[in-house]
């Protein structure tokens, strides 16, 4: 695994005074023309704290190594130049096709990700008449970070034995409560996975438990030896409340020895992350040239599909994998009524639990929770067993789409959209409807 490069130097590295360069020099900018690819924006959020800076920078700058035939420039939300509107106007205008993607460098998908982001992408793209602008996924939480995340703690534990050490996963904190239920959960798989005694959950601020509150939670539990876990990827002010806060509990309790987890940093696999969003996007990024996924109709009788989450979706999708004669097992803590009955009539396996990361060897998925989290593991898990699954929270999360469907004469007419379900319906109500009128 990659380690964060250091960081705090009173001279800057040369890779990020090289991005620097990239992102405010003018259009006659060496080797520019030679950029064949879709440009990338990476929107982060901005720092004055200039460590912080520098390694947003380098990441920058790594993601430009793995993509060398694209443009990628950053641009910030707020306190660092240029701002997101500027570099991605920029990029456009230097674009022969006036296209672009844009990955916002966020853990998590707060106000940040949900409305400034997006404004300033509209903001960018008017000021370049018939500009074309994909936004792609925010980056958790995504495995590959999480492991980042579990070798940090190890190593902030060090000589500690994991079995008595206690951690507290600290989070941003937000107004969105389906933000902070991630980081809820993410917390408990980096405790389990790093093979901590006990998880507790803290946030640094917007919302409860407070860091204080989280470490008294550690304290009262009896933990002694306690490992904060910050979710950040680079130093800033969150990362100075933290050793502030963190200071002056420990001061209050002399009895407890509390640590501070590195954070994720520059690596490897941050950078491979926001490459894969690059890449999930394109697909997005074709106007008129219809959908990236391949046609094939599935033969289902009697093979097992396996269902994760009960929900309104999947009360959908299961009638029709029935009438297609698959097997299915739902995986679901809840189900709707109509689920239930099914379950109570025989039809389908309910396993009525938390999915835990027993795929089985089904010949199909659908992740269909509302937890983005548990969709994306699901995902996962099906493409390294090599199964198809369809993500319903996120299209391209997924190997597999399923189409908008009618049936006519005898005939099954499906549609395959643009990830805009109305017009996927209306565009199959018209083939259903002229499909019809031929016989």
């Amino acid at each position: 695994m990659s380690t964060p490069q250091p960081s705090g130097q009173p001279d800057r590295h040369p890779e990020a005074r090289a991005t620097e360069a990239s992102v405010s020099d003018g259009p006659g900018v060496p080797g520019a023309s030679r950029k064949t690819g879709v440009p990338l924006v990476i929107a982060a959020h901005g720092t004055r704290v200039e460590p912080g800076a520098d390694e947003c920078l380098r990441t920058v700058a790594r993601v430009q190594r793995m993509l060398p035939d694209v443009d990628v420039r950053a641009g910030f939300v707020e306190l660092t130049d240029p701002p997101i509107a500027d570099a991605l106007a920029d990029v456009l205008a230097r674009s022969a096709d006036k296209q672009a993607v844009v990955v916002p460098l966020m853990l998590g998908s707060g106000g940040h990700v949900k409305s400034d982001i997006p404004e300033a992408i509209t903001a960018g793209r008017l000021r370049v008449p018939g500009s074309a602008v994909v936004y792609g996924r925010h980056l958790g939480p995504d495995p590959r970070l999480r492991r980042v995340l579990v070798e940090r703690a190890r190593e902030a534990a060090a000589e500690w034995p994991l079995a008595e050490t206690s951690a507290v996963i600290l989070g941003r904190g937000t107004s969105l409560a389906q933000t902070n239920a991630d980081h809820a959960r993410l917390a408990r798989l980096i405790t389990e996975e790093a093979g901590f005694a006990r998880a507790h959950l803290a946030f640094i601020q917007v919302t409860h438990p407070t860091l204080g509150e989280g470490l008294d939670e550690a304290y009262g539990a009896g933990a002694r030896r306690i490992v904060v876990v910050p979710n950040y990827l680079f130093a800033g002010k969150l990362q100075n409340w933290t050793r502030e806060q963190t200071a002056a509990w420990s001061q209050a309790h002399p009895d407890a020895d509390v640590r501070i987890a590195g954070l994720i940093g520059d690596c490897d696999e941050l950078a491979t992350v926001v490459v894969e969003r690059y890449h999930e996007a394109l697909g997005r990024l074709q106007p008129g040239h219809g959908s990236p996924a391949y046609l094939a109709g599935l033969m289902l009788a009697g093979r097992e599909v396996l269902v994760v989450g009960g929900g309104t979706v999947a009360d959908r999708r299961v009638p029709i994998l029935l009438e297609a004669g698959a097997r299915v097992r739902l995986v679901a803590p809840e189900v709707t009524e109509g689920l239930a009955e099914l379950a109570a009539r025989g039809e389908i396996a309910w396993e009525r639990r938390t999915f835990a990361g027993d795929l089985g060897q089904p010949w199909y998925v659908l992740a269909l929770t509302d937890s983005p989290a548990t969709n994306a593991e699901v995902a996962r898990l099906a493409a390294d067993a090599r199964v198809f699954c369809v993500r319903g929270d996120d299209a391209t999360g997924g190997t597999a789409r399923t189409p908008a469907v009618g049936t006519v004469g005898g005939l099954t007419v499906g549609v395959l959209g643009d990830r805009t379900p109305q017009r996927s319906a209306r565009a199959r109500d018209a083939a259903v409807k002229a499909v019809g009128e031929l016989d």
